[in-house]
């Protein structure tokens, strides 16, 4: 008999995928595989989803993924992955794979969707009808929800190809393989470890090429109030973790700033409520995809 209150998550990453059990939103079981060709990865994923489901059916999938996605249902591809720079990975059927063995309902979206739906419910969103939650790690993404709904469209938000205007003397590059500098080819782990010929996390905080940064996130923090008036921007991920103690305070500065108070809402009182790191961690991901398994209910 299926478990109501049981529902199964996959989170898929660029590094390592999880699958995992949760009863509503208190996980009960959880799985890490190396994120390999699409064929290993969702296979051992599967495999998995089947076993749990063969002890106690589960009432219900999410799939939080990293994109581009197709998430058009009526599109042709609906549950593809788009042209992506994973090696191997564009236009695998990730939505046909991991549903296929299963007749309970299910939904799809990226992973920071996903996050951003786990923060909305869980943690640093609660209370809010609108949040961002943006994740700097190996890449930058951007999860979008307006009125406690993820934001589709003609696709999904792409926060992290954003091109911003730089700050004055800022000469780095980039390293983004289609855009150079937009926000992700100037502070994702990568890029940063470009532009200050060593990784991030041994830079000393008095290095000068971080007001740079600032800069930049901040400039993302601005549009993102300007087009789509978020009630809280939170930020995640593996560099936000290591360095946003340092980075958000400049970032409220210069938001405040470089807005020049045309907006309401945002002042030095107000910055450090709605610029804030995320709470739920390395849970978040997980989470959204319980997120995502509990939408697909109804819930």
């Amino acid at each position: 008999m299926t478990s109501t209150n049981l529902v199964a998550g996959v989170e898929l990453g660029g590094t390592k995928s999880i699958t995992l059990l949760a009863d509503g939103n208190q996980i009960l079981r959880q799985v890490s595989v190396p994120t390999r060709s699409p064929e290993e990865t969702l296979g051992r994923l599967a495999e998995q989803l089947k076993a749990w489901n063969a002890e106690t059916p589960f009432a219900a999938l999410g799939i939080a993924s990293f994109g581009p996605l197709q998430l058009r249902e009526d599109a042709e591809d609906y549950g593809r992955m788009l042209r992506t720079p994973k090696a191997g990975w564009s236009g695998a059927e990730i939505l046909k794979q991991l549903t296929a063995p299963f007749s309970c309902p299910h939904q799809i979206d990226t992973d920071v969707n996903g996050a951003a739906l786990a923060e909305y419910l869980w943690g640093a969103g609660a209370g809010c009808s609108s949040v961002c939650y943006i994740t700097i790690g190996t890449g930058l993404g951007g999860g979008l929800l307006i009125n406690g709904q993820p934001v589709h469209g003609a696709m999904h938000p792409e926060i992290g190809h954003l091109r911003l205007r730089r700050a004055p003397g800022d000469s780095f590059a980039g390293g983004c393989p289609f855009h150079g500098d937009c926000i992700e080819g100037l502070v994702a782990g990568p890029a940063l470890a470009a532009r200050f010929g060593a990784p991030a996390e041994t830079v000393s905080d008095d290095h000068p090429h971080w007001a740079y940064v600032a800069s930049d996130l901040a400039q993302l923090v601005c549009t993102l109030l300007l087009t789509t008036a978020p009630q809280r921007i939170l930020f995640g991920g593996s560099v936000s973790n290591a360095r946003g103690a340092l980075l958000l305070a400049v970032v409220r500065q210069e938001v405040v700033r470089q807005l020049e108070s045309y907006l309401p809402f945002i002042s030095p009182a107000t910055a450090g409520e709605i610029i804030r790191p995320a709470a739920l961690g390395d849970k978040a991901g997980p989470l959204g995809a319980v997120a995502l398994a509990l939408r697909a209910l109804g819930g």
